[in-house]
């Protein structure tokens, strides 16, 4: 037996040659040129390469003048990249959004008080003890809870006198029209009656304010049937539809859902860290949603293994904000 020969042909075995896109970085000797950089994400593989077609696939979005479902989990909105959803809904760059009680809440608490930087290491007992909340890094003080509170329980009164049952689009638009900010996002979608859909409005500080107004005897109602209606039907007879989804749970499964009642989305951009392997939507890849009918099979679509808070803003900046 040659060994010599055996080890060769099984470690230098010829090879076809493949046609693509050379793998190439940005050359730095060029200088600082930012738009540069971005185009370079193209030939850079991994996710930077992922990130580039997210980038090309909301810009068809944007020329095919797509129905845009923008998708957003709270802690986005405990984040900067609030100012960007407001951006987007400010000059109506998306026409429907998805997001969860966080996503509401916080964006009408940030408007009474500022949220600050703080430490994903921070003691949560010393914390506790001062009356800071902690989101990752993020510390929002107890006290802008306080002021939500005051400020909520007044309007749920209001509301209650004009009509016992509201949908939860319904008291978006409501909180947007009262906090009468230009910072908020829900106050652009009250403006510019773009619709946002919270299916799990009750999860979080607005419930807590609806638990405590209920336990007044004041028997208001929240119609979440009528919103899921009117949102799947949001979706029929679309010439195109286009999915951007940050994050994972509720807000990615409820635009996948929808989606499903015209066969599939067109487009289909993802940004999340979740993995596939416990069977869950939340990590799951858009082909697995291609075969629920959820996006179509020829669609262009794309899952950026990343934070949305560091690409996001770069995926608004090379589409939206250019057109």
């Amino acid at each position: 037996m040659d060994k010599e020969k055996i080890v060769r042909e099984n470690v230098f075995r010829e090879s076809e040659e493949t046609k693509g896109i050379a793998v190439r970085g940005y050359d730095f000797d060029d200088g600082v040129d930012w738009e540069k950089i971005i185009e370079s994400y193209r030939s850079t593989g991994a996710q930077a390469t992922n990130l580039s077609t997210a980038i090309s696939i909301v810009n068809k979005m944007i020329s095919e003048k797509a129905f845009i479902f923008l998708g957003y989990t709270s802690s986005m909105v405990s984040s900067g990249l609030r100012d960007v959803f407001r951006y987007l809904v400010k000059h109506k760059k998306i026409n429907v959004a998805v997001t969860t009680a966080g996503g509401i809440e916080e964006d009408i608490i940030k408007c009474l008080g500022d949220f600050v930087i703080g430490d994903f290491r921070a003691d949560g007992g010393e914390l506790r003890g001062k009356g800071i909340n902690r989101i990752g890094n993020i510390f929002a003080a107890n006290n802008r809870y306080i002021e939500f509170e005051k400020f909520v329980q007044q309007i749920l009164q209001e509301m209650l006198d004009e009509k016992e049952i509201w949908t939860p689009s319904e008291i978006i638009w409501k909180l947007g029209e009262k906090i009468n900010d230009e910072s908020s996002i829900c106050y652009w979608a009250f403006k510019n009656k773009i619709k946002i859909y919270c299916p799990a409005i009750t999860d979080g500080a607005f419930g807590d304010n609806v638990y405590f107004f209920r336990l007044q005897g004041k028997d208001l109602k929240i119609d979440i049937a009528r919103d899921a209606e009117e949102f799947n039907n949001t979706t029929i007879g679309l010439a195109k539809s286009g999915l951007i989804i940050l994050g994972t749970g509720i807000v990615k499964h409820s635009i996948l859902n929808a989606n499903m009642l015209r066969n599939g989305a067109d487009y289909a951009v993802y940004v999340n860290t979740a993995s596939e392997y416990d069977g869950s939507d939340a990590g799951a890849l858009p082909s697995e949603a291609v075969s629920w009918g959820k996006i179509k099979e020829n669609a262009e679509s794309v899952k950026v293994f990343a934070d949305a808070t560091i690409v996001f803003p770069l995926i608004v900046a090379e589409s939206f904000a250019k057109n």
